[in-house]
């Protein structure tokens, strides 16, 4: 975020964090930045304070900016978990600030400039009590290059859920396919996986359930019988995660007014 916003601001980004080491490692990475060891200049000097930490540290984060913006200019602050909505911020509402929650709708890994590029089309979820927040918000967005929507304060953890499933569960089936393809003697799993996993992706995106294929569709229990019987020889640890995740298309089958062979049910449990 500071390599991206660094550019729109005539003064250098101030960056404040609890760990010396790693707050002065970020500065020496990211042109137009400075270290701070006082969170207190920072609400003093910035307009715009991203509090980008981990979940369960935001509300302390919040409780201590606040103490510091007694007399201090009202800035517009946010935070950018995908968990928590705005309400968390509401400490420095109550000292004037203009708060929201914007997450960015993105894997971020380790690698700052592929990330500033990534952010480019890429969707931030807004949470804001209020329009003005939300438009403050949206310029911040579409500065970064980003699309933006809004998702309200209830709905914010079904939102965060959502995302998780979708992109942390898909590294966990994929590296597991990985790891089983290898083990079958696949000298190269990633180049054999890829055009089959991005076609069922674009598929899925585009169709939902309808772009489901092989042998569950099909009712084929002879050939999830072999499955279930090959990994519980050579890939006994995918084991659980397959029987859960074919149970679980075998429900969306059933819910999209699909037929379900009971013995396909009776094979998985």
């Amino acid at each position: 975020m500071a390599l991206a916003l660094a550019r729109y601001s005539v003064s250098p980004l101030l960056i404040w964090g609890r760990d010396p080491v790693r707050r002065a490692a970020l500065v020496a990475a990211t042109v137009g930045c400075q270290a701070v060891s006082d969170m207190a200049m920072v609400a003093r000097k910035c307009d715009l304070i991203l509090i980008a930490v981990s979940d369960d540290a935001i509300a302390p984060v919040v409780a201590d900016l606040a103490a510091c913006m007694a007399d201090s200019a009202a800035p517009f602050i946010l935070h950018l978990s995908g968990r928590s909505g705005a309400a968390l911020l509401a400490p420095l509402q109550q000292h004037g600030a203009l708060t929201a929650a914007v997450h960015p709708a993105m894997t971020f890994t380790g690698d700052p400039v592929q990330e500033v590029a990534r952010m480019v089309g890429a969707t931030f979820v807004i949470t804001a009590d209020n329009g003005e927040a939300v438009a403050a918000a949206r310029d911040m967005v579409a500065r970064l290059g980003g699309l933006a929507e809004q998702v309200g304060e209830r709905q914010r953890a079904l939102y965060h859920a959502a995302l998780c499933h979708a992109a942390n569960h898909l590294v966990t089936l994929i590296a597991g396919s990985r790891d089983a393809l290898a083990a079958a003697g696949v000298a190269d799993p990633a180049a054999l996986l890829g055009p089959l996993v991005r076609a069922a992706l674009d598929n899925s995106l585009d169709r939902g359930m309808a772009a489901l294929s092989g042998p569950l569709l099909r009712g084929d229990a002879e050939s999830i019988g072999r499955h279930l019987t090959a990994l519980a020889a050579d890939q006994p640890q995918l084991l659980p995660a397959y029987r859960a995740m074919a149970g679980a298309t075998l429900d969306a089958l059933e819910q999209h007014g699909g037929a379900v062979p009971t013995v396909l049910r009776t094979m998985l449990d």
